[in-house]
């Protein structure tokens, strides 16, 4: 099965709603094993759909539809899908009464315009709303080809907000697709740091050269290399057979730096390690000003052995909160690996922690040297009694290298924590 998606709504074209609807759909019709060929914004304007309707079926069986449900007159998607398929609409009774039921529940007055929504072709197939008041519908019409013969065509009409689309299509769309479809795509990802995505790509390129069936995408989200397998086959357990040993073989290659599998992030590793082992922990951060702390205690749980976090951006409270020697940083500066390792061992001895964690750098745009320039970042590390710190040149305005400051700064302690522990062959100061 083909399919597009049309998110409808003048305000997309505007830019003063993002579409994160076209994301969503897309990855749930892959999994399905629908072909998506296209994705088009148009605005709330009658011929332009049709024009998409016209365009989109020459190619697929399927349109799927996001926005223009709503009670007003520029709310048209229903009505000029159903223009195009040459149906009439007709007030839908059950809908209406599920319509009167929620505006009874929130205490308002159902008005005139409201009762639009209510309104489908007889033979749609009504799709519930319990998030919002405008149902979405599915309906299914011949139309003719440019080689006049007649194709079956389906359009899925569904409201605009996120958290009305989002639970419609996997309650009602999904199963009404998944009777039509002979396959599935299942996908499994692996997330990687410290390894660039073009690194990444070479050391599996014979498998992306000789891919067919999974195959393999590499791409990248913020400062990590992603890869996504993915295989097509009659259900989950035939896809998950043929994903396995090309997962498998990429992380023997890659190793450690395959820091999760699926959409988990790096916070949510490390933060489980340090649960798991009860590793307390606590930080210290100038460049970074409390980015540090406040990535690690986005983990549910992690007040178990995330103690404290002090934000030390001055000499001063370095000196003061953390005890780094006045000679350190007369002799180094601020930004330093000795003074790194003077305030991670200063944080976990004031909290009384197993592990403190510090950062120090410039992060510009202004403050660098050619000695020091912007970008330069030092993380230290104490960890029950031994004390480390690696240098760092991030590139980017200040809030990237604050951000790859902390992911770094996470990911040396998760492998620091696995080399500890006889589990990392790659000790965390080399890369790849």
């Amino acid at each position: 099965m083909k399919a597009e998606i049309i998110a409808v709504g003048t305000e997309l074209l505007l830019g003063d709603i993002v579409n994160t609807n076209g994301r969503f759909l897309a990855r749930e019709l892959a999994n399905l094993g629908v072909d998506v060929y296209h994705q088009c914004v148009v605005g709330d304007n009658e011929k332009r759909l049709l024009e998409e309707f016209e365009r989109a079926f020459e190619n697929c069986d399927l349109v799927i539809t996001s926005g223009g449900l709503g009670p007003t007159e520029d709310d048209l998607t229903k009505e000029t899908a159903a223009k195009y398929l040459n149906k009439e609409l007709v007030l839908n009774t059950k809908a209406l009464e599920d319509l009167e039921a929620y505006f009874k529940k929130i205490n308002k007055d159902l008005t005139d315009n409201n009762k639009k929504q209510c309104y489908f072709p007889e033979d749609a197939i009504i799709l519930d709303n319990p998030n919002g008041t405008a149902p979405g519908c599915i309906m299914i019409g011949k139309v003719k080809d440019k080689d006049n013969n007649e194709r079956e065509k389906i359009i899925a009409v569904l409201p605009g907000p996120p958290r009305e689309l989002e639970p419609m299509f996997l309650n009602h769309v999904v199963p009404f697709l998944e009777e039509r479809t002979n396959a599935i795509l299942k996908s499994r990802v692996l997330r990687i740091f410290g390894v660039g995505e073009s690194t990444v790509e070479t050391i599996v390129k014979d498998l992306i050269d000789n891919q067919s069936n999974p195959t393999i995408a590499p791409y990248v989200k913020d400062v990590e290399a992603i890869l996504r397998i993915t295989a097509k086959g009659k259900n989950e357990k035939e896809c998950e057979a043929l994903i396995e040993p090309i997962a498998d073989e990429i992380i023997k290659r890659i190793g450690i730096f395959v820091y999760a599998i699926g959409e988990t992030k790096l916070e949510t590793v490390l933060g489980e390690m340090l649960i798991d082992r009860k590793l307390t922990i606590a930080t210290a951060e100038s460049c970074t000003g409390g980015l540090l702390a406040g990535t690690i205690i986005n983990y549910p749980g992690i007040s178990e052995i995330f103690l404290e976090g002090a934000v030390t951006y001055s000499n001063e409270a370095k000196m003061k909160r953390l005890g780094v020697k006045a000679e350190t940083l007369d002799k180094f500066g601020a930004v330093s690996e000795e003074t790194a390792k003077e305030m991670a061992e200063g944080i976990a001895k004031a909290a009384g922690t197993k592990i403190g964690l510090s950062t120090t750098g410039i992060a510009g745009p202004g403050g660098g040297t050619e000695e020091k320039p912007v970008g330069l970042v030092y993380v230290g590390v104490y960890f029950d009694g031994e004390v480390f710190a690696k240098k760092f040149n991030f590139a980017g305005n200040r809030e990237r290298v604050r951000l790859q400051t902390v992911l770094y700064a996470m990911d040396m302690l998760r492998r620091l924590i696995m080399e500890k522990e006889g589990l990392n062959t790659v000790p965390y100061y080399e890369e790849l």
